[in-house]
């Protein structure tokens, strides 16, 4: 079964807004939890605007499930933050200091060379590996040479393709996934998943391991409900 991976950042944005600590982001993790997410997922950025390195910490005391942090690996300060919490999951994203959100994978063919490295330190730590990958065939192959454990296949473009051409908006991705099973890469998806788009993508691709799904689920979540959201999301990976 496909796992539900929980990004709680947008509970420490609008924390953060505010200031204080409501709503509480451990509370977040740990309901996560309670109302069935196989993992919760978390992407520190150096500015701190949403999740902070000391939430990390924290959620790491309290974690039953599977942790997932997201984030920029040439950034020294989150080497070092993943590497003393150990997550299950670490999960590579090639983000640049003031982006707003992730808006695209790897080149694995130029950064090989720094991929294999810092994939190499994060693995003898005994952590799994993930990097951020577009749907690319070349970009997967490159992503194999790595020694990274699996892919998490950028999925905004799917998302923003579904309600025109389903079809067309999934063949690339499936194209791509074919390729990740072939090469023995574990096989992760997240960003602009929801909904309406999500179990389309599950149903094409039924090997995927995992999905990352926070700002959707959140927003949902403000109609809907925190639990009954989340099983809602379960419901379209059965």
């Amino acid at each position: 079964m496909t796992k539900l991976s929980v990004n709680i950042n947008k509970f420490a944005t609008l924390r953060n807004a505010r200031g204080g600590n409501n709503p509480n982001v451990v509370k977040a993790a740990m309901d996560a939890q309670l109302f069935g997410a196989d993992g919760v997922t978390v992407h520190p950025r150096p500015d701190e605007r949403h999740i902070t390195y000391k939430d990390v910490y924290d959620i790491k005391k309290i974690i039953t499930t599977e942790f997932n942090i997201e984030g920029n690996c040439t950034e020294e300060k989150f080497v070092d933050l993943v590497l003393k919490t150990k997550p299950n999951q670490v999960t590579l994203v090639p983000d640049t200091l003031d982006q707003i959100t992730s808006n695209h994978g790897w080149n694995t063919k130029e950064h090989k060379t720094y991929l294999t490295n810092i994939i190499t330190i994060f693995k003898k730590a005994n952590i799994r590996v993930s990097i951020f990958v577009d749907p690319i065939i070349e970009m997967v192959e490159g992503a194999a040479q790595t020694g990274t454990d699996r892919i998490e296949l950028y999925t905004e473009s799917y998302a923003k393709q579904y309600t025109a051409n389903k079809q067309k908006a999934i063949a690339p991705y499936i194209a791509a996934a074919k390729k990740a099973k072939e090469l023995g890469l574990g096989l992760n998806a997240g960003h602009d998943l929801d909904l309406q788009n999500l179990q389309f993508f599950k149903q094409n691709i039924e090997w995927l391991d995992e999905v990352s799904i926070g700002h959707a689920l959140i927003c949902d979540a403000i109609y809907l409900g925190y639990e009954n959201t989340i099983q809602m999301y379960k419901r379209q990976l059965a």
